[in-house]
């Protein structure tokens, strides 16, 4: 690299590197929440297992269960697990919610609505929810799940972090930022390295997010989107930005950049975990991401 190239270079990093400073003063703030809570009864082995929302997690669900292997692994669910009927027999530790539609009015729909009653109705064991910190409209957790005492609320980071390499994982181990973590996975194994486990293991991790995509006769991008709890038939459906109003639809380049990004994401936390010393081990037959060790249920 000439010595101009790394003079532009050196600029942006410091203009990068400030901006996202300035933006975590002004939406966020510097307080490491996930580690200064910490987690109760961690573990014996520090090993955590991430329940993801893809289709093969019908198979490995029922194996987990008969194996009961909350006995020697902490569980993480994400999402809409608390609407199964395996909820109340796996009893997560952990659970980790960030999409939009969870605390967006443009999002909120009835289906949300039963997920938050399930949370406060069957939640009987001590279990840390975690949400996103960034919360515009000041959506009210607590209340959603009807002040349940057994329910810890720990809110996480989220703001993606651009400017000098040698910064990043600084802000990491102090609980700022994000590599563009753009799925619940990813931010539930980014607070999982944050509580100090040193093995964690996703499953139902699918991530087929280009199969079944076509443009419809509108010109529309769509999608078969295929989860473990659906049981309709799949069917191509547009692909929208969650939680805008009106519904802002992806252009095909869109989306495909910001896939790009994902993936990009799950290597930085490939190489994070690796200068923690956390071990990530990708338990899901089929699955698209690359950037961990594989080792699928026998």
């Amino acid at each position: 690299m000439r010595w101009t190239e790394k003079i532009i270079a050196a600029i942006r990093d410091t203009f990068d590197t400030l901006l996202f400073f300035a933006t975590m003063a002004a939406k966020e703030d510097f307080r490491n929440y996930v580690g200064q809570a910490g987690v109760e009864n961690m573990s014996s082995e520090r090993r955590l297992a991430i329940l993801g929302n893809g289709p093969s997690l019908k198979e490995q669900l029922p194996r987990l269960i008969a194996e009961k292997a909350w006995e020697h692994t902490d569980i993480m669910a994400v999402n809409f697990f608390a609407l199964s009927e395996e909820y109340k027999i796996v009893r997560p530790k952990l659970y980790v919610i960030s999409d939009p539609q969870f605390f967006r009015k443009a999002g909120y729909n009835e289906r949300i609505e039963k997920f938050y009653n399930a949370l406060a109705e069957q939640t009987t064991w001590p279990m840390t929810l975690y949400v996103q910190y960034y919360n515009p409209e000041k959506f009210d957790y607590r209340a959603a799940i009807k002040n349940n005492p057994k329910i810890r609320i720990v809110p996480f980071h989220t703001i993606v972090y651009h400017g000098f390499r040698s910064l990043e994982f600084w802000c990491y181990r102090r609980g700022l930022g994000s590599g563009n973590f753009g799925t619940v996975v990813q931010n539930g194994e980014f607070i999982g390295i944050l509580l100090g486990y040193k093995r964690i293991e996703l499953y139902g991790v699918d991530h087929t997010l280009l199969d079944g995509l076509m443009v419809d006769d509108e010109n529309r991008l769509c999608r078969i989107k295929s989860h473990y709890y659906d049981s309709s038939p799949t069917v191509a459906e547009p692909i929208y930005y969650n939680a805008t109003n009106p519904p802002r639809p992806y252009t095909m380049y869109s989306y495909l950049a910001e896939t790009a990004e994902l993936f990009r994401g799950h290597e930085v936390l490939r190489d994070y975990a690796a200068e923690q010393g956390v071990h990530i081990v990708n338990r899901t037959a089929g699955s698209m991401i690359d950037a961990y060790e594989r080792e699928p249920m026998k």
